[in-house]
């Protein structure tokens, strides 16, 4: 039976899915730094009155070290990784990030190794290497030319933004055990934002004014609610409800979710490369969600 963490892990794939479609089209109207800044800056909008509904003025269960590890994982994971993410998205097309995506779930593996002594089953591990076959054989189709040096460049930046993304999620793993889902979320995002100011503050970009028409609008709140809000939600509660390691290879499910997104609402054809990748990403799934013991 599919747990909580689980079922969590799968659900915030589709709503980050939701989410990627939108700001690539966003990227095409605001620069990273302004994307990520208003859209972070929507959702803490949204889930600040969220939060008192649910606990008031009270202050958080929380030792300072845990506040401290939260903000931190806020402005890595939010701040910093995001906006490198966007701009690497604009730079090499979301194809060549879906490649690059698949470096999150290595990385969140290895670091839930050596940092939360987590261990997968042999059953688990095939799983993940066919979650990982199909997410290279969906990404792995041809994508539009790019200047060579900037391929470069935005593959580089790709991977240091996953890595990015990797090291603030294991890093806040043992907080999330026990804490309080919607406090270790809006700590992150405050962290996050503070960190955007911040990089706003030393390199611009972040309060330049970049109209958007009511269609632009409605894809920026559409994309902050669902891609960032709710993915968010969905995202630390996966962590929190099972293993890093496991909740990591299931994110990876998010390709598979852009393929069939893509056909519906933009009208692009389901390859039988994307066909194959997406089998073996399900058939990978099914062994992921297997006990350990089988």
């Amino acid at each position: 039976m599919i747990g909580k963490g689980e079922a969590f892990s799968i659900l915030s794939a589709l709503a980050w899915a939701i989410g990627v479609i939108l700001y690539k089209r966003l990227g095409e109207r605001l620069p990273p730094l302004a994307l990520n800044l208003r859209k972070n800056a929507l959702v803490l909008a949204a889930l600040l009155p969220l939060l008192l509904a649910v606990h008031g003025f009270g202050l958080p269960a929380l030792q300072p070290a845990e506040v401290a590890i939260c903000l931190t994982s806020g402005l890595i994971g939010i701040g910093l990784a995001d906006t490198l993410y966007f701009r690497a998205l604009n730079e090499v097309g979301a194809a060549r990030m879906g490649i690059v995506g698949n470096f999150f779930s290595p990385f969140v593996i290895v670091l839930a190794f050596f940092f939360l002594g987590e261990r997968l089953s042999a059953v688990q591990l095939a799983g993940f290497a066919l979650v990982t076959a199909g997410v290279l054989v969906i990404g792995a189709a041809r994508g539009p030319a790019v200047d060579a040096a900037a391929l470069r460049r935005g593959l580089a930046t790709g991977v240091l933004a996953v890595l990015l993304m990797a090291i603030a999620v294991v890093m806040v793993k043992r907080v999330l055990e026990h804490a309080d889902l919607l406090w270790v979320s809006t700590i992150r995002l405050l962290g996050g934002v503070a960190g955007m100011l911040a990089i706003g503050a030393f390199v611009g970009g972040a309060r330049a004014p970049v109209p958007l028409d009511r269609r632009g609008w409605a894809m920026l709140l559409v994309g902050a609610l669902v891609g960032q809000l709710l993915s968010m939600l969905l995202w630390l509660g996966g962590y929190k409800y099972t293993s890093a390691s496991v909740a990591a290879v299931l994110n990876e499910t998010a390709s598979v979710f852009i393929v069939l997104l893509a056909w519906l609402l933009l009208g692009e054809r389901i390859t039988r490369r994307k066909a194959a990748g997406i089998g073996c990403t399900l058939g990978g799934v099914v062994l992921m969600l297997m006990p350990a013991g089988h």
